[in-house]
């Protein structure tokens, strides 16, 4: 293509997309972010209902998620990488193709091994397109409203949120799980027919793709997320122990590997940037938070207030409506005002939402669960945007695709370390009912959110 030419040839960069091109780019963007979210929000609401049909543990059918989550962790930065080397586009188009294919196999899965081996591959699918989406929005968008385009991604994650509980409840009342996959395919087609028309060419730099670097990588984050999952387990507590020491003893080797690294994989080098760093503290802990609710929620309310699937799904929604709510509203303010000032209060106000909700009476009504869960998802909306503008801008332009990549993997890493912490939970207090389980939960969420409001106020001390 010409565009790819000239941006491989280094022609000035050009400053976003015009208008209706624009809305084409975010358009395939929301259609694949979509589908990926609903994959992870109706899996979360499904995992009781999946524990039973399976006849397994709900801490062994919490690893449906933890899969997911981990084959992406893992595979995040190595595809960012390729798309710096390559074009986003080249990465982005062989995932989402990958991950409907992954969803129709998931779907078909007979047994736990056969499905949590589809949800490893559709990880890989997903990681693809995740490590490239931010990227995109630096050259879709005007910098002067690169803000906006932030917050419409998080709308988008938001809305997305908002129906999967809704379709999981809707499904599950009238069909089995496995058909909670099969709303990937038709979103996923659409959205690789539009994408494959009106995603923009990105430059390339035509740099080797570092292997030995990709394999750390993975095996830092898979050792690290896998050892935390197995210390819930009675008998694997020593197992699990080891594998954080042996994903420890990696990573200091993967990273004094990258130090030496022109261009690293994992780029430390925007790590020395304060407020880069501080971003991706606040965002890892924001996003554990968030995950360890969305987790242990459905067990309370299926198993401790016995309520059905289809109750569950609804009662989850308020959280991302509440999100989506307040996206566009922090998108705007995030382009005027400091961000860390905004994310440090969004935090504060989720940390008094999951407190709020963790205290909710023995026999709470729909009103009481409903208004605590607004709460929560209104302080994470307004943390959102602006933390990912500071992600996105603090970078360098020609290290995009690393920026993006390192967002992702935030995100994930949070939500893995938070899916995690709650199986742990679950295993520790086994016998004790999944009140307990649940109430340590939300609890740590608690603690993650006041440590991710910290960092955020760091960063504005940093970034004055």
């Amino acid at each position: 293509m010409a565009e790819t030419a000239a941006a491989s040839a280094g022609s000035p960069p050009q400053d976003g997309l015009p208008p209706r091109e624009r809305m084409l780019a975010m358009a395939a963007i929301a259609l694949a972010m979509t589908m990926a979210v609903l994959d992870g929000a109706i899996v979360n609401v499904a995992l009781p209902i999946l524990a039973k049909d399976l006849a397994v543990k709900p801490a062994d059918a919490i690893f449906v998620v933890n899969a997911y989550q981990i084959a992406v962790t893992a595979s995040l930065l190595p595809f960012a990488s390729l798309g710096d080397i390559f074009g986003f586009r080249r990465v982005y188009l062989p995932g989402l193709a990958v991950f409907v294919a992954a969803s129709l196999a998931c779907a078909l899965a007979p047994t736990l091994p056969v499905l949590i081996g589809a949800r490893i591959v559709q990880g890989f699918g997903a990681a693809a397109v995740m490590s490239v989406n931010i990227g995109f929005v630096r050259f879709i968008y005007p910098h002067r409203i690169i803000g906006q385009g932030v917050a419409n991604v998080a709308l988008v994650v938001a809305v997305a949120s908002a129906a999967g509980p809704t379709v999981a409840a809707a499904i599950l009342s009238v069909a089995d799980w496995p058909w909670l996959f099969l709303v990937n395919l038709p979103v996923g087609l659409l959205a690789l027919a539009v994408a494959s028309k009106t995603l923009p060419a990105t430059p390339e730099s035509r740099r080797r793709f570092d292997g030995p670097s990709a394999v750390l990588n993975a095996l830092t984050f898979g050792l690290l997320i896998i050892g935390i999952d197995r210390l819930g387990d009675a008998d694997g507590k020593a197992v699990g122990a080891a594998e954080i020491v042996a994903a420890l003893v990696v990573g200091v080797v993967f990273v004094r590997r990258q130090i030496r690294l022109p261009a690293p994989l994992l780029p430390v080098d925007l790590l020395r940037i304060p407020a880069f760093a501080l971003s991706m503290a606040t965002s890892i802990c924001s996003f554990a938070a968030q995950m360890a609710c969305y987790v242990a929620l459905p067990f309370y309310f299926q198993d401790v207030l016995h309520l059905s699937s289809t109750q569950t799904g609804f009662l989850l929604t308020p959280w991302p409506i509440a999100i989506a709510l307040m996206a566009p509203i922090s998108g705007r303010l995030a382009d005027r005002y400091t961000p860390g000032l905004l994310s440090g209060a969004g935090l504060a106000v989720m940390a008094v939402g999951i407190t709020l909700v963790a205290l909710l009476p023995a026999n709470p009504t729909v009103a009481d669960v409903v208004w605590r869960l607004t709460l929560c998802g209104l302080g994470f909306g307004l943390f959102q945007s602006p933390n990912n503008r500071v992600i996105v801008t603090s970078a360098p332009r020609e290290r995009s695709g690393g920026a993006s990549g390192m967002q992702s993997t935030a995100r994930l890493t949070g939500q893995s370390l938070g899916a995690a912490l709650v199986a742990v939970l679950f295993g520790l207090t086994h016998g004790f009912g999944p009140e307990r389980a649940v109430s340590l939960s939300l609890t740590c969420a608690v603690v993650l959110a006041v440590a991710g409001g910290c960092a955020s106020v760091l960063r504005r001390q940093k970034a004055g």
